[in-house]
């Protein structure tokens, strides 16, 4: 299987909802985040990316048609190079509003796994492919920022898909050449879904 969808949008930005719609629209799995966790055999090869050495990436994403969030956001670039048939999708929101979510979902739970083989993986990441301070605002914005504007500047316009959630299906069904689905788009993994799963108080969406 050859991945249809490279996902260059950031973590936070919708990411959870997109792999919901994805599997639904293209009848497989999509690759995030979610999936390292289960399976953690995978992060030695994430780590090692993330130090400049590029894993065989057909064969680390042979069963997935699709793939977003972080790690595989980082690499976009290499992705969409090895998937040329792949559309390059770029799930936005505003960097206020990002800035919020992250700061109060993922980046606290990063900090969480100190000393795991997971967390040595995403300090790599995070600092060789995106911002060294995820405690600082003003930095990571900035690295947000960078990020999205080197993905519109990059791809080629006929390959890029700019999303937000608000827009639903129809973006997407229309760059996979797909009929929209008679049912509501999965809108996931807001700042109230994750408060639930892990127990504090960071609400929001």
């Amino acid at each position: 299987m050859a991945l249809r969808v490279v996902g260059a949008g950031l973590g936070r930005t919708g990411t959870n909802s997109l792999k919901l719609a994805l599997e639904r629209l293209l009848g497989a799995p999509c690759y995030h985040m979610i999936e390292v966790f289960g399976h953690p055999e995978h992060i030695p090869a994430w780590h090692a990316a993330a130090e400049g050495r590029m894993p065989d990436w057909h064969a680390l994403l042979a069963d997935y048609a699709a793939a977003v969030d972080w790690p595989a956001a980082a690499f976009w670039p290499e992705l969409s190079a090895a998937f040329p048939d792949a559309i390059v999708l770029l799930s936005v929101r505003d960097a206020e509003s990002w800035w919020a979510s992250a700061s109060q979902t993922i980046f606290p739970s990063i900090r969480e796994q100190a000393g795991t083989p997971w967390r040595a993986m995403v300090d790599a990441l995070f600092g060789n492919r995106f911002a060294g301070r995820l405690d600082d605002k003003a930095t990571a914005i900035a690295a947000f920022e960078r990020h999205n504007t080197e993905v519109r500047q990059r791809v080629p316009a006929k390959r890029l898909v700019e999303w937000c959630a608000g827009d639903g299906w129809t973006p997407l069904c229309a760059a996979l050449g797909v009929p929209v689905p008679n049912e509501p788009f999965p809108h996931t993994n807001t700042r109230e879904d994750w408060a639930a799963r892990h127990g504090d108080l960071r609400t929001g969406s």
